[in-house]
């Protein structure tokens, strides 16, 4: 008795094989993907919250500087009532150099310079 299932079996066992041997390739690109997938979503997220950081840094400089010229301009009166004026800040400074300079030629009157 001849068995004539046999060849078509084989051919079966043969495509079955490349089909699971395709399909373990599939799995394999699958998981690679998977990974990279997972990578570029991490490096996304890191990133994200670097510029979150970079943002809260910034905003923390720009509250920072606007306090300070804030006082500034109090103290030196240049922000509405109650601080010195301007005009008075430019007198301070010219009678400044002013007094300056009348030091500097009264030294020349008290110390006189040695010279040949």
């Amino acid at each position: 008795m001849q068995n004539t299932g046999e060849p078509g079996l084989r051919e079966e066992d043969t495509y079955e094989a490349q089909n699971d041997q395709r399909l373990d390739e599939l799995h394999s690109k699958i998981r690679t993907l998977r990974g990279v997938t997972t990578d570029i979503y991490d490096d996304a997220e890191r990133q994200h919250l670097t510029l979150d950081d970079t943002g809260n840094a910034f905003s923390s400089l720009s509250t920072s500087l606007s306090q300070s010229s804030r006082r500034a301009a109090q103290a030196f009166g240049l922000s509405g009532a109650g601080g010195v004026r301007q005009m008075r800040i430019i007198m301070y400074i010219v009678g400044s150099f002013l007094v300056l300079w009348l030091v500097w030629k009264m030294k020349g009157i008290w110390w006189p310079s040695e010279g040949p």
